[in-house]
């Protein structure tokens, strides 16, 4: 899946992952982390979650990872901001009130850009990416984060069959091979959502499985 991909999406307002309220797992499960007023959270391919505004409102640091400067912009202007735009290396830096938005590709991250992260939350970036791209994805972040960083993991389980992605099915095995070798993994939740889930209902797809993760680094 190359990046003009997802540019195409946002120019085109092709959002339909875009959620417009907080999401209710975020808010039940993120205070059992126990992390402190001022850590720094990764919250990677961002776009403009909403997500990030409770983390930032929760007295969190947030860095949010994202390829569409459409996405980035736009971010900005519907919450407000002004930001202070600059350049570290590969990545447009947005800086914000609490919020720090990466602009470019998550695989230029580095050790040292999250060195202080010891906070995760992905709720649309495994699940976006295709079965060979999240294999990356999940080794890059092993070889970035810090041993102390937690957070939460969201994904979709489905029938790939009935409607191709993104967002992409993501089995419990799945997971369970690419993260237990290197994080202590937890389900917190598992539920079928597929009646709150139209796109998918319209697709024919019968089983839409929810499930929420606790993640410790080993």
């Amino acid at each position: 899946m190359e990046p003009e991909f997802w540019h195409k999406r946002w120019e085109q307002n092709q959002i339909g992952f875009h959620q417009e309220d907080v999401n209710p797992c975020l808010q039940r499960y993120w205070p059992g982390l126990g992390l402190a007023s001022g850590a720094r959270v990764l919250v990677p391919l961002c776009g403009k979650s909403l997500d990030m505004v409770w983390l930032a409102g929760q007295g969190l640091r947030v860095l949010g990872v994202e390829l569409s400067s459409r996405a980035v912009e736009d971010f900005c202007r519907e919450q407000q901001l002004q930001p202070q735009i600059n350049r570290r290396g590969a990545f447009t830096v947005y800086q914000c009130d609490g919020i720090e938005l990466w602009c470019g590709d998550i695989f230029a991250l580095s050790a040292a850009d999250v060195a202080d992260c010891v906070g995760l939350y992905d709720r649309a970036a495994l699940i976006a990416l295709p079965a060979e791209m999240r294999e990356r994805y999940c080794a890059h972040l092993d070889g970035i984060l810090p041993r102390e960083c937690r957070g939460l993991l969201v994904t979709l389980e489905y029938d790939q069959a009935a409607m191709a992605g993104p967002p992409f099915s993501v089995t419990d095995d799945e997971v369970q091979a690419r993260l237990a070798a290197h994080w202590q993994l937890q389900t917190l939740e598992s539920l079928d959502v597929l009646a709150q889930s139209p796109k998918f209902l319209q697709a024919g797809v019968s089983r839409l499985q929810e499930r929420v993760y606790r993640l410790q680094r080993d």
